[in-house]
């Protein structure tokens, strides 16, 4: 039979297929139709601008630059560099652009330190001098409160930087991969003979890890063990690393955990298949290597993602835990444990929570988001009672038990969603706070979380938060009963755009001000 005569016209610019649904379909059309023809849209070839000044530092950590009216954001600039800027992307009043040459570096403009810039996506500020740093994370918080918030603010506190700039982490998770980033040099090349790695995922590519050989963001015993971990497996038999893709492998991550304040070392490996003499092997080289480490586990992960937190984490050897002192206070830190990922600095965060609680020993603390009960057990010698809330059980567990570590008597934890506990009959019968101190996630608090914290009404509410985007926007909604009276930024994590920001908002009936 005589096919139809059909005129099928593609748009290959626009199709999402994947390439084989694509090849499905031509086929399909095809097989009705004498005549296709697949159209393609030229890309528009956009400019190189030249002799572009870099004026600031915006969203996201990205500098910005002006041509006439439109803005244009690039990545690794610095405020004051004049620069040949190409153009990637242009809308109707924005574009995206990447430097091709700086002209005229910017006198904050530094050389960066780690071999691995731009391409790991970690430390993408290193070229920028700390005080710039600083700055710009100061006036990311004070910009989005006031301009885009709309946050009228009583007194905004100088940003309090970080003791440390490097080697400040004390938890880094590695990836294997048996097919590695590659990167331009090595694209070069004829034949690239190994593509096994061990680092750190490609920013917004699942599927690809960027091999690390020294990373500056723990103490160089992480590297010392990473790269001996590394080397063992290339070197026996049996130890493939982890193909992503066909999630195919025996090696898949590696967790190194640290404690600033105690020196106890904890590492934590991945394996993606349950064969115990292979494992036991490594296990038992890694013990012998590095005495300094104090705890060894590991963990069998057989499912298509990486998360490890409904699976559980057997102890190879040593101890169950390493510790954190801050203060006279002391945290168990277990392998799936949350704490602050710079310890000395989570000390001055946490410094600033109590003196924004201003506590006299007669108050009732709710802790929202409480996590390990680490603000809950800070301030409990200073109230009467202290109420954490968290959604993560196992979280709450370290809760309850760094409280019983610390002989703190008068702390109690929930765990659920937090907007399913704290309601008006939760607070009628664990009665009203004086004191709210609430650190959410990146995505800030749900609306009917705000609403109860209005009903509870208490005199003072400590806002701790790592957006201060959704914080504004927070903080607009409790405005109808709370003034922001003072602001303390703190930069956790130097060499990114990320700061935290400490709100303080007093109750318009208490506030004598």
């Amino acid at each position: 039979m005589e096919k139809p005569e059909f005129l099928f016209l593609i748009n290959t610019a626009n199709h999402s297929l994947g390439c084989k649904h694509f090849s499905c379909m031509v086929k399909f059309f095809l097989s009705l139709s004498k005549t296709i023809i697949i159209m393609t849209r030229k890309q528009k070839i956009l400019p190189t601008l030249k002799d572009v000044l870099i004026t600031g530092v915006g969203a996201e950590g990205k500098a910005i630059a002006r041509d006439g009216e439109m803005v244009i954001f690039v990545s690794f600039g610095a405020p004051g560099d004049v620069a040949d800027i190409k153009l990637l992307k242009k809308k109707s009043n924005y574009a995206e652009g990447k430097i091709v040459a700086v002209n005229t570096p910017s006198p904050v403009r530094e050389t960066p330190f780690c071999n691995h810039f731009s391409i790991c996506g970690g430390c993408r500020w290193q070229h920028l001098r700390y005080d710039e740093q600083l700055k710009s994370k100061a006036s990311q918080v004070e910009d989005s409160l006031r301009r885009i918030g709309k946050v009228e603010i009583g007194e905004i506190r100088p940003i309090i930087a970080s003791s440390l700039t490097q080697r400040y982490r004390n938890k880094l998770e590695y990836t294997f991969t048996s097919s590695r980033w590659l990167t331009e040099d090595e694209l070069a090349d004829v034949e690239i003979a190994d593509r096994n790695g061990l680092g750190f995922h490609i920013p917004g590519r699942f599927d690809k890890v960027l091999d690390i050989h020294n990373c500056y963001l723990q103490d160089d015993i992480s590297n010392r063990i990473r790269i001996a971990i590394k080397n063992y497996c290339l070197s026996h038999d049996g130890y493939d690393f982890f193909d992503l893709r066909s999630q195919q492998g025996f090696m898949r991550n590696l967790i190194i955990r640290n404690s600033a304040t105690t020196g106890e070392l904890m590492i934590i490996l991945v394996f993606a298949a349950d064969d115990r003499v292979k494992r036991d092997a490594l296990l038992d080289f890694i013990s012998g290597k590095f005495e300094e480490i104090t705890s060894i586990f590991f963990v069998i992960n057989t499912k298509c993602n990486d998360n490890i937190a409904d699976l559980e984490a057997h102890l190879f050897k040593g101890n169950e835990y390493i510790t954190e002192r801050m203060d006279n206070l002391f945290f168990r830190i277990c392998p799936k444990s949350f704490y602050q990922t710079n310890s000395l600095q989570a000390y001055q965060l946490y410094k600033v929570v109590r003196d924004f609680a201003s506590l006299e020993g007669h108050e009732t603390i709710y802790d929202l988001y409480t996590g390990a009960g680490t603000i809950a057990c800070f301030l409990a010698d200073k109230a009467s009672r202290v109420i954490g809330i968290e959604y993560v059980e196992q979280a709450v567990e370290d809760a309850r038990a760094n409280a019983a570590l610390n002989n703190i008597g008068n702390a109690t934890f929930f765990s659920g969603d937090m907007k399913d506990i704290l309601t008006e009959g939760f607070i009628a019968e664990q009665g009203y706070p004086d004191v709210i101190v609430t650190d959410p996630p990146r995505a800030g608090m749900h609306t009917d979380v705000i609403k109860a914290i209005l009903f509870s009404a208490p005199a003072r509410i400590v806002y701790v938060s790592c957006n201060p985007a959704t914080q504004a926007r927070d903080l607009a909604l409790l405005a109808v009963d709370y003034e922001v009276c003072k602001i303390q930024p703190v930069d956790m994590f130097p060499h990114t755009h990320h700061v935290e920001n400490v709100a303080l908002l007093i109750r318009r009936t208490f506030n004598e001000a």
